[in-house]
């Protein structure tokens, strides 16, 4: 990427649902990391887990047009619906990053 382009990130802070199994939490974060290769507009996906909820993850977009077409495109789409059940809650923090100058 580009350094001198903008750029958005996107950070989802969530918990899943306590009887969600191990098991398929694991297997819907290998389909949302998968999500990168089926998008074009999504430049860098990272998870990390961070107290009181289970994940975070954090994305990286061309622009704020790059979030408006992951939001609609299909393999988006099929990913939310199978995983939506699962999430008891859910932080989504969008945000340009800027650089400080001194």
């Amino acid at each position: 990427m580009d350094e001198a382009k903008e750029f958005m990130r996107r950070v989802l802070v969530l918990k899943f649902k306590a009887e969600t199994t191990p098991d398929h939490v694991e297997r819907l974060i290998k389909d949302y990391s998968n999500l990168i290769i089926l998008i074009e507009s999504l430049k860098t996906w990272n998870m990390m887990l961070h107290e009181g909820f289970t994940h975070v993850f954090e994305l990286t977009f061309e622009d704020t047009e790059g979030i408006a077409a992951y939001m609609v495109h299909p393999a988006h789409l099929e990913f939310h619906e199978r995983a939506w059940p699962h999430v008891e809650k859910i932080v989504v923090i969008d945000y340009k990053p800027t650089s400080l100058h001194t």
